[in-house]
């Protein structure tokens, strides 16, 4: 056998001498060539059919959105009232596939902001651009946030306030079952807002921060983990079997994404009563959506454009399945799993896709810093109060500082909305709940700027720290994508594929 496989040997070399090039030696000299010029190879075009029955593909997402849309109209418009019986039992599957991908968001922000600062603090050590990225990503987050504050205010000063009317002594009472609620809302103060903002930074107890989702005092835990565990130590390790672990599950649930965002959707829509939308909550709505479609379509894109020179446009399309998951969500934490994926899938680097994308899950707001000043203002026209300029700048500074960070308060946005009227001295009264009633409509747009802008974030600032993977990372999280090669090829190189 030694001598056949001598023979053999003999063979392929003198063929190889006698065909081979510069480039085929070379490629001949670099182990997995092979296996990389194969994937490299042009890929046959797939037909529209072929990629809508791809499994968790945006096709089926959208069609699923869309047909969810459709029937919750016309069961809305068609039928008095919905038995709240069907839309409790309808809304099960999707109640069901978002527990579970609540159920791996925590770990999913710890493993990977551990492996993120690994990766920083390696970087440091050889001269790389750890601080750099830690700077641009926080600078962004905040920037962006008061400008859509900014924007905002403007807008609703000189437009939508102008629109909305006074209402009625009867449509401002408070209704009985609403006071209690109001009154403890209104025992928060805006410094204690603050305090606990910045306490909620460091647990005092972080097996009570796990169970409790805080996910800020978490992910600020697993970044201290993340610089003084041993690299290639046991834990290490097992931190990235977690990880290993945890993909897998995510990949079976994307692939489930289209049934979860159907039955997600389509309960709440049961929930609208077009009829008893009036002319101010008409105006509270489309004011807030045209103020989320400025900042996401006009002010991003100019950002993006500017930094990138690429289409902003084409890659949020193709970013689809983050937006369209977080619009039926309604949570940015839960929509993280698909927001990585799709960023994963431009290009963007490993490092900086586990520590933008985390990060601005739970600091980039701007969908609700927008919604802050148009919903104060509402409670202010419909009273006959007009805002001043220095109200409009306490409104600013304060829905920015609201809007940053996960405060510990039970339906934290909507107790932030009494702090900041009361701050400029607009009463609470019946509109409130008039807000509270609409604000699960439009907590689904919010949510979807939200993460839209992560997904936007996170390649302005891979271009701008010019930050790239190492080899080793090059095969990270092949279970995310229906085809093992697009995700292989993707962060490769850190090149945005937009």
């Amino acid at each position: 056998m030694g001598e056949i496989d001598q023979i053999t040997t003999e063979t392929r070399r003198r063929r190889d001498d006698s065909t081979s090039t510069p480039s085929t030696e070379a490629q001949a000299t670099v182990p997995g060539m092979e296996e990389h010029m194969m994937s490299t190879e042009p890929e046959v075009k797939k037909t529209f059919w072929q990629r809508v029955k791809e499994p968790g593909s945006v096709w089926q997402i959208i069609i699923a959105a869309l047909s969810a849309i459709a029937i919750g109209l016309i069961v809305t418009t068609q039928v008095e009232e919905v038995h709240p019986a069907a839309i409790a039992l309808t809304a099960i599957p999707g109640t069901l596939w978002l527990r579970a991908l609540r159920a791996v968001v925590l770990p999913m922000i710890v493993t990977a902001m551990i492996m993120a600062i690994q990766r920083l603090r390696k970087m440091t050590q050889s001269g790389g651009k750890a601080g750099k990225l830690a700077r641009w990503t926080i600078g962004y987050y905040v920037v962006t946030t008061i400008i859509a504050v900014a924007h905002s205010c403007i807008l609703v000063g000189l437009v939508w306030s102008k629109l909305m009317q006074p209402v009625s002594g009867d449509q401002l009472k408070v209704a009985d079952e609403d006071k209690e609620d109001i009154e403890e809302r209104k025992e928060f103060a805006i410094h204690d807002v603050v305090v606990d903002m910045f306490e909620s930074l460091i647990p005092a107890n972080v097996v009570d921060a796990l169970a409790t989702d805080s996910l800020l005092a978490v992910l600020v835990t697993a970044v201290v983990i993340g610089y003084v565990i041993k690299p290639g130590g046991a834990l290490m390790r097992a931190v990235e079997e977690v990880e290993a672990m945890i993909m897998r599950i995510i990949t079976i649930l994307i692939y489930l994404a289209p049934i979860g965002v159907f039955f997600l959707i389509m309960p709440n829509l049961f929930r609208l009563d077009i009829a008893e939308i009036g002319l101010n909550l008409g105006i509270l709505i489309g004011g807030t959506l045209t103020g989320m479609a400025i900042h996401l379509f006009i002010i991003i894109p100019i950002i993006f454009f500017a930094v990138v020179r690429k289409n902003p446009y084409a890659m949020w399309i193709k970013c689809s399945p983050a937006w369209i998951t977080a619009w039926g969500t309604a949570s940015s934490a839960a929509t993280l799993p698909v927001t990585i994926r799709c960023v994963l899938e431009r290009g963007v680097p490993v490092t900086v896709t586990k520590f933008t994308v985390p990060l601005g899950c739970l600091i980039n707001m701007d969908g609700t810093a927008i919604y802050f000043p148009i919903v104060v203002v509402f409670m202010a026209a419909t009273q006959g109060i007009t805002l001043r300029v220095t109200d409009y700048i306490i409104v600013v500074l304060l829905s920015t500082l609201a809007s940053i960070g996960t405060t510990p308060i039970p339906s934290s946005s909507l107790v932030l909305t009494v702090m900041i009227a009361q701050s400029v001295g607009v009463p609470i009264t019946g509109m409130y709940a008039v807000v509270v009633a609409i604000d699960w409509f439009l907590d689904r747009f919010r949510t979807a700027v939200n993460v839209s802008c992560d997904t936007f974030a996170a390649i302005i600032v891979t271009k701008i720290t010019g930050i790239a993977d190492e080899d080793k990372d090059m095969q990270y999280t092949e279970e995310l994508s229906a085809t093992s090669d697009s995700l292989r090829e993707a962060p490769g190189r850190g090149e945005e594929k937009v």
